[in-house]
C-alpha cells in the first residue's frame, strides 16, 4: 500500500523541479532564484566584511593599487594609462555591471530582449524609437572616430578588457540581483557599448525638441501671436554671456529659402500632425555651474561649483573615483560604462558642465514615391533610400522586424508603420537630422580635461566636444576662470528647425556649422564670475539664431547671489547650491495677488490666500505656500491656453511660464478670454477661477497633512526598473524647477560639487545614491539621506604615501 504515496511524492517532486526551473511570466525560475547557494540571498553583503584582495591579470603591464576609503570611493594608483583604464573598467563592472548593460541595452533599442514587449508594446515601441532616431547609427559613426584616434582607442580597449576581466571571473552566486530577477546573464562588453552609452547621454540632453508640437501650434496662431507666445529672446533675459558683449560678424551667413513664407511659415493653414514622441527626456535635464574669481573669495583663489540636474535613479548615474598615474591625478565622478572622469578636478584645474539646450535635431517631411519607400523626391528627382531591416528579439515572443528608410537627412523616425506613442497614422514620413548621427570623439575631451594644466589645455580639450552642446566652466590655480559653450552647432536662419521642414530639396538643409571660436564664451570677466543654468547663451547681438527654449529663473538667482557676495567661502557656496528661493514666484505671485478678486472668495479660499500673502518665497520642505502657488499657476496655464491651443488632441507645446507672466502685464491680453464661452473673460476672471479650482486640491492635501512642500513634492530616487523595494521614496527635501536647488519629484541635482583651488585643493561633493549597485549593500544608498538634507562629504584626494590612513577600508592589489 506504500507504493501509491511514494509515486505521488515522486510525481509532485518532479513537478516542482520542472516548475521551479522555468520562468512563470515575468517571474524568474524560482529554483535558482531561491537557491541558498546561488540565489538572491548571495547578494546580501556582510556589513563590515571587506577583505583585501590580490588579483592577477596577464593583461596588465604593471602593478595597480586600489584603496577604498570609508565612503567606498576607490583611489586607483597605476603606472600607465592602459592599466589605469583596465582597472576602472573592472571596478565599474564589479560595482555597477547590471546598470552599465541595462543602460546600453536601452540605448541600442534592446530592452524587449530582457523585459518582453511590455503592456501595449511599450518596451518594443521604446526600442523601435531608439533604433529609428539613429542611436546605433550615430554610435557606430562615433566609434569609428574614436578608434581612428590611437590614444582614444587605447583607453577604450583597456577599459573593455577590464570590464570583461570581471565578467569572465563572475560566478553564478555573484550575479547582480537584477539579472536574477529578469532571468538573463551579462554579455561581454565591447567598445561599441561605450559609444552607445555616450550617445545615450546625447539623447538625454538634446531630446527636448518640440518640432511636432510647435508645428501644431502654428496651425492655430497668427505669426504675430506666435512671436508673442514663443519669443526668441524673453524679456527677462540674463544670458550666459552678459548683455552688452560684442560679437564679431558671422563667418557663415545662413540664407532663408525663398519658399519659406509659402511653404514653411504656413500660419493657420496646416492640418496638424499626430505624432507623439516616445519617452521624451525630461525637459528640465540641465544643470547649474559657476566659477568665482579669487577677487571675490576669502582665500583669494577661484571656487568652481557644478550640479547636473538629471533623473534620480538607483543605481546612481555617477560613480566617484580618484585616478592617479605618475603623469596625472584626477578626482571626480565617472559614468559606469565609460572611461575617464567626467566632472571633477586635478592638481591644477577644475571643470564642470551644464546643458547648452541648443536645437541640433530637426525633422524633415519626406515624400516617398510609393509605399515601398525605396525612392523619395529630392531636388526634382527620385533618389534611392537605404532600407535597413532591424530585428528585435523579444523575450517570450517571436522576433519583430522593422524596416527603416535612411535618407540624405537621416533615418525616417516616423511613418505609417510607426507614429510614436500609440498615435494615429500621420500619412507622412518624417526623417530626423541630428548632430549625434555624425562621428565625434567626446571621450577625448574628458581624457584631456583630466590631464590639463592651464587654460590653454582647457581650450584644446573642449575642441573635440561636438554633441550634446555643453557649457564647460573652468577654473585653475593660477587664477583663471572661463566658460565656453561648446558643441558643433548648425548655423541657422531665424526659426529654422522650430517647425518640421520640407524634405523635398536641399534648400532647408543646414547651410554650415558655426566655427568653434564663435561659440559664446568669456574668460576672466570684470564682474568676477562666470555662470550658466541652461539659460539663453547670449543676447540678441549674437549673430546666429539660438532657438527659443531656455530656462530663465535659476540663472537670474545665481547671478544675483554672485553679484552680491564677497569674501566667498565654501560654506557660502554650499548654502547657495542648495538654496530654495523661488525667483519665478517672486516675479509671478505679485501679479496673481493683485488680480485675484477677493470679494468672491470663501472663508477657506481666503485662508489659503493668506498663506501665500505671508510666504517668504522659499521652497523649503516645511512651507505650505509653494504647493498652493504651483497648483494655482498650473490651473492658470490651463485656463489661459487650453482653448486657444486646442489642436484636436494633437500634441502641442504650451508657452513658457515666463511668457505667461509677461502677458499678465499686458493691458489687452486677448488670450485671457476663453473662446469657448459666451462671455469675455478678463485677466482677473481667469486668475480668480484658477485659484478657486486649486483650493479643493489644496484643502484635501492639507487635511491629509501632505501640503507641506516636502511631502507634496514627494521626492524619491527610483530604481531603473521602477521596483519600489529597490527605490527610496518620500524624501523630505525642498527645492524645485525654478530654484537653484532644482529638486523635483524624481529629478534634480545628481551630483553636487564645490572645488576651491587653493595650494592644497579643498573639495566637497555628494550624490543621491551610493557607490554600490547592489541593493544588498549598505553602500547602495548611503549618500541619500545626507544629500536630501543638503549636506556634503569632504572629498579626499589621497596621496600615495597615505596607504596606512585610517580612512582606508580595504585594498585591491592588481598584479
Amino acid at each position: 500500500m506504500r507504493i501509491i504515496p511514494f509515486i505521488i511524492t515522486v510525481v509532485v517532486t518532479i513537478g516542482l523541479i520542472v516548475t521551479l526551473s522555468k520562468p512563470i511570466g515575468s517571474i524568474p525560475p524560482l529554483g535558482s532564484f531561491l537557491s541558498p547557494q546561488t540565489g538572491f540571498w548571495q547578494n546580501a553583503e556582510p556589513v563590515d566584511a571587506h577583505p583585501n584582495l590580490d588579483l592577477n591579470f596577464p593583461q596588465l603591464k604593471d602593478k595597480v593599487q586600489v584603496y577604498f576609503d570609508d565612503r567606498m570611493v576607490p583611489h586607483v594608483f597605476a603606472q600607465n594609462d592602459e592599466d589605469l583604464y583596465f582597472v576602472q573598467g573592472y571596478l565599474h563592472a564589479k560595482y555597477r555591471l547590471w546598470q552599465m548593460e541595462f543602460q546600453t541595452h536601452a540605448a541600442a533599442g534592446r530592452l524587449s530582449e530582457v523585459l518582453g514587449a511590455g503592456p501595449n508594446n511599450a518596451y518594443l515601441n521604446y526600442d523601435r524609437n531608439m533604433r529609428r532616431v539613429g542611436m546605433k547609427f550615430g554610435a557606430q559613426h562615433s566609434l569609428d572616430s574614436m578608434e581612428a584616434d590611437l590614444t582614444t582607442k587605447s583607453i577604450l580597449d583597456a577599459y573593455t578588457l577590464g570590464v570583461n576581466a570581471y565578467i569572465d571571473q563572475l560566478s553564478e552566486n555573484e550575479l547582480p540581483l537584477e539579472y536574477r530577477l529578469l532571468n538573463y546573464v551579462p554579455e561581454h562588453w565591447n567598445n561599441f557599448k561605450t559609444a552607445l552609452f555616450l550617445k545615450y547621454m546625447s539623447f538625454s540632453l538634446t531630446g527636448a525638441e518640440n518640432d511636432f508640437e510647435l508645428t501644431n501650434v502654428r496651425n492655430v496662431l497668427s505669426r504675430e501671436d506666435f512671436e508673442i507666445l514663443y519669443p526668441a529672446f524673453p524679456d527677462s533675459l540674463d544670458p550666459v554671456i552678459p548683455k552688452g558683449e560684442a560679437f564679431a560678424p558671422p563667418a557663415v551667413r545662413p540664407v532663408m529659402p525663398v519658399t519659406s513664407d509659402s511653404v514653411y511659415f504656413k500660419w493657420n493653414t496646416f492640418a496638424g500632425i499626430d505624432v507623439s514622441p516616445v519617452d521624451k527626456p525630461d525637459k528640465d535635464n540641465g544643470s547649474n555651474n559657476w566659477a568665482v574669481s579669487g577677487t571675490k573669495t576669502k582665500s583669494g583663489r577661484p571656487i568652481l561649483c557644478n550640479d547636473p540636474h538629471l533623473d534620480l535613479n538607483l543605481p546612481s548615474l555617477w560613480f566617484e573615483m580618484q585616478l592617479h598615474t605618475p603623469q596625472h591625478n584626477v578626482y571626480g565622478v565617472s559614468f559606469p560604462g565609460s572611461p575617464t572622469i567626467v566632472i571633477g578636478f586635478n592638481d591644477s584645474c577644475s571643470w564642470g558642465v551644464t546643458n547648452a539646450g541648443r536645437d541640433v535635431k530637426d525633422y524633415y517631411n519626406i515624400k516617398f514615391k510609393d509605399e515601398t519607400r525605396e525612392q523619395y523626391l529630392f531636388n526634382g528627382s527620385w533618389v534611392n533610400s537605404e532600407l535597413h531591416i532591424d530585428t528585435f528579439t523579444i523575450k517570450g515572443a517571436q522576433p519583430f522586424y522593422d524596416t527603416v528608410a535612411y535618407t540624405i537627412f537621416g533615418p525616417v523616425q516616423y511613418d505609417n508603420s510607426f507614429t510614436g506613442n500609440s498615435r494615429t497614422t500621420p500619412n507622412n514620413s518624417f526623417a530626423v537630422k541630428w548632430k549625434a548621427h555624425e562621428g565625434s570623439n567626446e571621450l577625448k575631451t574628458f581624457y584631456q580635461l583630466n590631464r590639463m594644466k592651464n587654460i590653454g589645455d582647457y581650450h584644446e580639450a573642449i575642441k573635440n566636444f561636438r554633441c550634446p552642446g555643453q557649457n564647460f566652466v573652468f577654473a585653475d590655480k593660477s587664477g583663471d576662470i572661463a566658460i565656453w559653450q561648446q558643441g558643433e552647432f548648425p548655423a541657422k536662419w531665424r526659426r529654422q528647425g522650430d517647425f518640421i521642414m520640407p524634405g523635398v530639396d536641399s534648400s532647408y538643409l543646414w547651410q554650415g556649422t558655426i566655427e568653434q571660436q564663435e561659440n559664446p564664451h568669456i574668460e576672466n570677466p570684470a564682474r568676477g564670475f562666470v555662470s550658466s543654468a541652461n539659460q539663453t547663451p547670449a543676447d540678441s547681438a549674437y549673430p546666429y539664431y539660438l532657438g527659443c527654449e531656455y530656462t530663465i529663473y535659476r540663472g537670474i538667482a545665481i547671478n544675483r547671489y554672485l553679484r552680491q557676495l564677497s569674501d566667498i567661502t565654501i560654506d557660502d557656496m554650499k548654502k547657495m547650491q542648495t538654496d530654495n528661493f523661488n525667483v519665478f514666484a517672486e516675479t509671478a505671485l505679485p501679479l496673481l495677488m493683485s488680480n485675484v478678486d477677493e470679494s468672491t472668495l470663501s472663508i477657506e479660499e481666503k485662508k489659503y490666500l493668506d498663506i501665500l500673502r505671508g510666504w517668504n518665497l522659499r521652497g523649503d520642505a516645511v512651507e505650505k505656500a509653494p504647493a498652493i502657488f504651483e497648483l494655482w499657476f498650473d490651473n492658470l496655464e490651463a485656463e489661459v491656453w487650453n482653448d486657444d491651443l486646442d489642436v484636436a488632441s494633437k500634441p502641442v507645446k504650451m508657452p513658457m511660464e515666463a511668457t505667461l507672466v509677461h502677458c499678465l502685464t499686458m493691458s489687452n491680453f486677448k488670450f485671457a478670454d476663453n473662446i469657448k464661452t459666451n462671455q469675455v473673460e478678463s485677466i482677473q476672471d481667469v486668475i480668480t477661477a484658477a485659484f478657486k479650482k486649486a483650493v479643493p486640491v489644496v484643502s484635501m492635501a492639507d487635511q491629509k497633512a501632505n501640503l507641506n512642500w516636502g511631502k507634496y513634492k514627494d521626492t524619491g530616487i527610483r530604481h531603473l526598473l521602477r521596483l519600489a523595494p529597490l527605490s527610496r521614496f518620500h524624501l523630505m527635501t525642498g527645492g524645485g524647477a525654478n530654484m537653484i536647488n532644482a529638486t523635483k519629484q524624481f529629478h534634480g541635482p545628481s551630483w553636487r560639487m564645490i572645488v576651491e583651488l587653493t595650494d592644497k585643493t579643498e573639495a566637497w561633493g555628494i550624490y543621491p545614491g551610493g557607490q554600490s549597485g547592489n541593493p544588498g549593500s549598505k553602500y547602495y544608498d548611503s549618500f541619500i539621506d545626507k544629500w536630501s538634507e543638503g549636506k556634503y562629504d569632504k572629498l579626499w584626494v589621497m596621496d600615495a604615501g597615505e596607504a596606512k590612513d585610517k580612512r582606508i577600508l580595504f585594498t585591491m592589489n592588481f598584479n
